[in-house]
This record gives structure tokens, C-alpha cells and sequence, in this order.
């Protein structure tokens, strides 16, 4: 089997946030600990594999890793521990919650063009109207339909008054 090392390592579209990231490395640092005792057992002592989350599941299988490998967890760890720390998060503001399979349209595609291991922060703006606010840590973007209007705003006053003098 071939190993992979960090830089190959695929962040699935469903860990989105840092929080994700957090509940990952979690889960990846229980299980590495529980096989770490089972190695230092008596032989023949009966165990029972703890349950591992979905989102630990998808990862080392989009990965192709062996949980049971010391050495596939320890690049678990590594790189889990780096993206939580490391990884661009853009900060994105909406003006409701929006669908998880939005945020995971979105997240694969900010992942595609703009960085592999890139993490959103989504908070909500309900003054948005409709659009987005983003920002990072040195830039801000405002997409909103608010700023649209303001944007405009002799333009279209200037065609309400063209209206009104018709």
C-alpha cells in the first residue's frame, strides 16, 4: 500500500470548519490511544474496538489509510493537528443559515481554487438582504445585496426620478 504523506492528505467536503477539524483530531486521538493500550495488553484479553465518528470514518477511507497502523495514525495526527492551526479559514456571513449541501458545494469548490486544506467560518448578517460578506485574515468582500443598492444608489435614484418626471 502506498502512504501518503500530509501534503497528499484530502480533507473531505463534510469537515467544514475548524470545530470539525477539533472534533476530528479528537476522535483520531482516542482511538490512537485505545490501540496503544490494546498493544500493551496480555495476549488473549478479550477487547472491543471503540466506535469511530462518520467523520473519521470518511477520512481514512477518502485517504486510503489504516487506522490500525501506528504509522498511518501518527500522519493523522500530524496533519490534523497542522490544518486545525495552519489552514485558511475565510470568515463567510449570510443573511440566513444556509443547507449543509450549500456549504459543501461551496467548501469543495473554495478547496478546488483557492486552497486544498481552506476552512469556512460561516456566521449570519440577517441586514445582508441576500449575497455574502467575506472576509480573511487581511481582506473583506462585500457581496451583499445591500452593498449592491448602495453601490448604485445615484443610479437608481436617478432613475426614480426620471420615473416620477414622466
Amino acid at each position: 500500500m502506498e502512504h501518503k504523506t500530509e501534503a497528499q492528505l484530502i480533507l473531505p467536503v463534510h469537515i467544514v470548519s475548524r470545530v470539525d477539524v477539533g472534533h476530528l483530531l479528537r476522535s483520531a486521538q482516542e482511538l490512537d490511544e485505545f490501540l496503544r493500550q490494546a498493544a500493551i495488553r496480555e495476549p488473549g484479553t478479550a477487547l472491543k474496538m471503540p466506535k469511530t465518528s462518520r467523520l473519521l470514518d470518511e477520512f481514512i477511507t477518502v485517504n486510503n489509510l489504516n487506522a490500525l497502523q501506528e504509522s498511518d495514525r501518527k500522519i493523522i495526527l500530524d496533519f490534523l493537528a497542522k490544518v486545525r492551526t495552519k489552514a485558511p479559514v475565510l470568515h463567510m456571513s449570510f443573511s440566513a443559515d444556509p443547507a449543509p449541501s450549500f456549504t459543501q458545494k461551496l467548501i469543495g469548490w473554495i478547496r478546488k481554487e483557492i486552497h486544498p486544506h481552506a476552512l469556512l467560518s460561516i456566521g449570519m448578517q440577517p441586514n445582508l438582504g441576500a449575497g455574502t460578506v467575506m472576509r480573511t485574515r487581511n481582506s473583506y468582500f462585500d457581496f451583499s445585496l445591500r452593498q449592491r443598492f448602495m453601490d448604485n444608489r445615484k443610479n437608481l435614484e436617478s432613475m426614480i426620478n426620471d420615473e416620477t418626471i414622466k
